[in-house]
């Protein structure tokens, strides 16, 4: 009897350290991501998400307004954000749930300057992403200050950068 008990207690150790070990895999591979998004290169980040996909973005008079349905919006959601010249750091992510429905809470900080370095936007977000089977389907988008994103619109309007539309 005692083999099966210490067999099991290894098992449940090997499970809870992998459990433990997964958000750090994550945020290296989403920092990772973010540092190719932040060079001007989407693709990769966009290869994690799923062909259904849901962005439900602060509802305002800006580029990145409100929901943006299936990869090719969500596609044109990251032009926007790469050529307003955004750039974002993953601060931490925590997950719940198993790992073929699994819950994501991201700390995401990002910043944009103008060509001659004036910072035009700062703000800090919670991203809240819902996997299916590793690919993510549904995101929201919780802001600090969703007043500096209508400020930086005004600024990139003012700066001629066009927006890309849905």
């Amino acid at each position: 009897m005692k083999p099966i008990f210490s067999n099991l207690l290894a098992g449940a150790a090997l499970a809870l350290g992998a459990r433990a070990l997964f958000p750090r895999l994550l945020l290296l591979k989403f920092r990772t991501d973010v540092a190719k998004l932040n060079a001007g290169d989407h693709g990769a980040l966009l290869d994690a998400y799923a062909d259904d996909f849901v962005l439900h973005f602060n509802e305002g008079p800006h580029r990145w307004s409100g929901d943006w349905v299936g990869k090719p919006a969500f596609d044109r959601f990251l032009q926007n954000f790469t050529a307003a010249g955004i750039q974002g750091e993953i601060k931490a992510i925590t997950t719940s749930g198993p790992l073929w429905a699994l819950t994501m809470w991201v700390r995401f900080d990002d910043h944009a300057d103008a060509p001659d370095g004036t910072r035009i936007y700062d703000n800090q977000t919670v991203l809240v992403l819902r996997t299916r089977w590793g690919k993510v389907v549904e995101q929201h988008d919780y802001y600090t200050d969703t007043a500096a994103i209508l400020a930086l619109e005004a600024k990139l309007e003012e700066l001629g950068v066009p927006a890309d539309a849905r």
